[in-house]
């Protein structure tokens, strides 16, 4: 078989609404290395996008998968339930950040844990509004693109989104948006739209995954904490992209000294399986009445079984660690590329949750066809990348944290000579 061959055959028969970023069609891959149907080798720096941050196909992860194939696939755990749903459940709601009694319900994706995050939040607090931020994504769902900050292409032709969502600018001092602009968007929306006491939620990423890999500032989190508590919001951190060591902790809100009355998560959770979990405050999470929370497949027995082997290796690997020594080597390299390439403005992020942001060579505008080029190159010299940004004019770097020395530094080589290609073109 031939990749175009294949693509060929996808155009006739996945909706085009399926985007892609490559048709390089895979056959086997092993830690932070893919070979496709052709048999050529790629460098892995896109990681399912942080799905597989203990690497494809761990041996550890794969064992916990095989065991439990071998035992059950499946039950639905409303119906028959198993024990290792509920040691899961009981390790996560020790390792979220919070000193205070949770409790967790499981899901299947990103979006669905949203969305169950804003039901948990309305039944709790009897209230429908919700507050996000412009550039943060919260997944495909109605609720989640109507949460999103994001027109193009996740909201574009799909009519009206929900009620009773409501942005405000996330802080961005590369865009000109400061912390104090994003909480005067707050109150201006309290004082022009929105009374603060019909508001059930703010959530926000720690960091802006699909936006632009923006870490939100500490000031900014304290705020919200504060403004939380006096209105009596609940404050919910989407953990989807920034969970399980890819920012250097456990959690992203790791890094900040207020906690999130929920969190969401799902992407690193199980290592490549689908799996997703919302944690929060037990009193909160009981507000749900039974059989208001969960899903046929919430919760599947090889996810779960593949979450704890994750959680064991990201401890027994130290992976933490290993996430904020690969970023710092990282930031080193585009930092020095960056002396040369005026047109690299950014280089950013916790951990290996790392961006690397383009302009004009001015200075005066984003450069979103540098950027691709970029990727383009380096795909064609064999390193997967992505690219992010509400301008389309980042590189977010995601390799898999499990990535070994040699072939990380191959990575970082061709990713440098793809950007001097292209700056010389």
């Amino acid at each position: 078989m031939k990749n175009i061959d294949v693509s060929t055959r996808r155009d006739a028969a996945i909706s085009r609404g399926v985007g892609m970023q490559t048709q390089i069609y895979v056959e086997r891959a092993k830690n932070a290395e893919v070979w496709d149907i052709e048999g050529n080798r790629y460098i892995d720096f896109a990681a399912g996008i942080a799905v597989v941050n203990t690497g494809h196909c761990h041996p550890k992860v794969m064992e916990a998968v095989r065991t439990q194939t071998e035992a059950f696939t499946h039950t639905c755990h409303q119906v028959l339930p198993y024990e290792n749903y509920i040691r899961l459940a009981e390790r996560l709601n020790a390792k979220v950040p919070g000193d205070f009694d949770k409790k967790t319900v499981f899901v299947t994706t990103g979006a669905e844990a949203v969305e169950n995050a804003i039901k948990v939040a309305r039944a709790a607090t009897g209230r429908p509004a919700i507050i996000a931020f412009g550039g943060g994504f919260h997944g495909r769902t109605f609720m989640g693109m109507s949460l999103t900050g994001k027109v193009a292409p996740y909201k574009k032709g799909f009519g009206a989104m929900m009620p009773d969502v409501f942005h405000v600018p996330f802080p961005v001092e590369l865009h000109g948006v400061s912390t104090t602009d994003a909480l005067k968007g707050i109150e201006k929306l309290f004082k022009a739209d929105l009374d603060p006491e019909r508001v059930a939620a703010i959530i926000l990423e720690p960091v802006q995954g699909e936006g632009g890999f923006y870490p939100a500032p500490a000031e900014l989190m304290h705020a919200l904490r504060s403004l939380c508590d006096t209105h009596g919001i609940l404050l919910i951190a989407d953990e989807v992209q920034t969970g399980f060591a890819r920012t250097g902790r456990l959690f992203a809100m790791e890094g900040y000294d207020v906690c999130a009355d929920i969190t969401t998560m799902a992407k690193g959770l199980a290592g490549g399986l689908p799996l997703a979990a919302v944690t929060g405050r037990a009193e909160v999470m009981d507000a749900a009445a039974p059989g208001g929370l969960g899903g046929t497949y919430g919760g599947n027995p090889l996810g779960i079984s593949a979450a704890h082997a994750v959680l064991d290796v990201i401890e027994e690997e130290d992976l933490c660690q290993r996430a904020n020594d690969l970023g710092a080597r990282l930031k080193q390299r585009l930092n020095a590329i960056q002396s040369r390439v005026p047109e690299l403005i950014d280089v950013r992020g916790p951990g290996f949750m790392i961006a690397a942001e383009f302009n004009t060579a001015d200075g005066t505008a984003p450069n979103p066809e540098m950027t691709n080029a970029i990727r383009a190159e380096a795909l064609a010299r064999g390193l997967v990348l992505l690219t992010c940004g509400v301008y389309g004019n980042v590189i977010r770097f995601l390799a898999p944290l499990t990535i070994p020395d040699d072939v990380f530094v191959e990575a970082l080589d061709i990713l440098e000579a793809s950007i001097d290609a292209v700056k010389g073109a």
